[in-house]
């Protein structure tokens, strides 16, 4: 495969800390042409897959190459979409998840769980249906309830054009900050576990259990901590706990909180996914622990805070804006800012491991959606025809055309002439 390929996966493993010479460990192939969009997702995909799979034997002192197979990455890359219950196919967006015109635009909601579908319902003042949603929005600026949403603790976010979200103060402090940061908090000793590293989950829908999943396939003894009354949709749990034992415990009980920190005290990593400053009552941070911390938005900015989903951080950031057409919005053909971001704390994890293995110290690596976007829009090169156009002058005028595909070292830059006047030439060999 072309340098464009590779080069996703070096510059995230760079952003890892990696030992560059072990990028040649990455062998691309399959099927070609999967999840088509605008935006370079197949490339997100490959590289952040390749980052995973190179951490792992990394950490793991294996050696031989990895692997990247594009079928297998598509696929795992809507592993949603093609999970089947006894036969059932799962329901991946609920009536009141999707697109709704605005009096100026376009909103897009996320209602999947209950509590969110009822703070949505109440900021509206509409009743549990389509029409009244679609009614009570389409007569309010698309900021407004965006703003009226999210004050009532649900979920909604106005589509912004790439321009719109770039001078937006979220979007400027997103696109000055890395694809992922990555630093020490203490000096605890070197120690490597005899057994599997010990996972504490605390994540919810796809990114995050897509990471402990993944760590949980490597050999991690993944244990994920649910509150209670409040339990992930049953087919997102099919689809992403694989491999991992689940919890439930109240950490506002003491006995329950008396039990969790005794998991976290025995525990070689934390993994994170609610929204910033939710959990930081609870004194998560331990000596040599392995943090990863994961958001929608950042825990920086005005927006620091607000929860989110894939689907939301696409319309913010302008991804839904460039993947539509006729003056509608779209979507990636997968929720690849999760997924990829999952693949991505995946690996950030197994480099913390090896690391703390080496030198000792408490990790942390934050990862935030909108910064994979970010990543996605600005950091992965795009295709673009101009760079396989050529210019030539000739009795037809200036000409902008294709260059040829066939090129070989030694071969031709290009044509010898451009065409000419249709007819005009004399009917002989330009040779002799």
């Amino acid at each position: 495969m072309d340098s464009t390929v590779r080069s996703g996966t070096e510059a995230l493993w760079a952003v890892l800390g990696g030992d560059p010479a072990l990028v040649d460990r990455v062998e691309y192939g399959g099927v070609g042409g999967l999840l088509p969009a605008r935006l370079p997702v197949l490339d997100l995909a490959r590289a952040t897959v390749a980052v995973c799979g190179l951490a792992a034997v990394e950490h793991a002192r294996v050696p031989g190459p990895v692997r990247v197979d594009d079928g297998a990455v598509a696929t795992a890359f809507v592993s949603e979409r093609h999970l089947r219950v006894d036969g059932r196919a799962p329901v991946s967006f609920a009536p009141l998840s999707r697109f709704w015109r605005a009096a100026d635009g376009w909103v897009r909601t996320h209602a999947n769980y209950p509590h969110h579908k009822a703070a949505l319902l109440a900021a509206l003042g509409a009743a549990d249906s389509v029409e009244a949603v679609a009614e009570a929005i389409g007569g309010r600026k698309a900021v407004d309830v965006e703003s009226a949403v999210y004050a009532a603790g649900g979920l909604a976010v106005a589509l912004r054009t790439p321009g719109e979200w770039a001078a937006h103060e979220q979007g400027r402090a997103v696109a000055a900050r890395p694809v992922l940061s990555r630093e020490r908090l203490d000096e605890a000793p070197p120690r490597r576990r005899t057994g599997p590293p010990r996972v504490l989950d605390l994540t919810r829908v796809i990114a995050g259990p897509v990471a402990t999943r993944t760590l949980a396939l490597l050999g991690a003894d993944v244990l994920r901590i649910d509150p209670p009354g409040n339990p992930e949709l049953p087919d997102q749990h099919a689809d992403a706990d694989v491999g991992k034992r689940t919890a439930v415990l109240d950490l506002d009980r003491r006995a329950d909180r008396r039990t969790f920190d005794e998991l976290l005290d025995a525990a070689d990593v934390l993994v994170t996914g609610y929204r910033p400053g939710a959990l930081e009552r609870y004194g998560l941070e331990r000596p040599g622990l392995v943090t990863a911390r994961l958001s929608a938005w950042g825990d920086y900015g005005p927006w620091g805070g607000r929860r989110g989903f894939d689907s939301l951080v696409q319309v913010a950031t302008g991804i839904a804006v460039e993947e539509g057409s006729a003056g509608e919005p779209g979507a990636l053909p997968a929720q690849a800012l999760d997924h990829g971001t999952g693949y991505l704390l995946a690996a950030a994890v197994l480099r913390s491991l090896t690391e703390r293995e080496r030198d000792g110290g408490g990790r942390l690596v934050r990862l935030a959606l909108a910064q994979t976007g970010h990543w996605l829009t600005h950091g992965l090169p795009r295709y673009d025809p101009a760079r396989y156009l050529t210019e030539s002058e000739g009795p037809l005028g200036r000409l902008w055309h294709a260059r040829s595909p066939v090129a070989y070292e030694g071969g031709p830059a290009g044509w010898s002439r451009p065409p000419g006047v249709a007819g005009a030439d004399a009917p002989v060999w330009a040779t002799a």
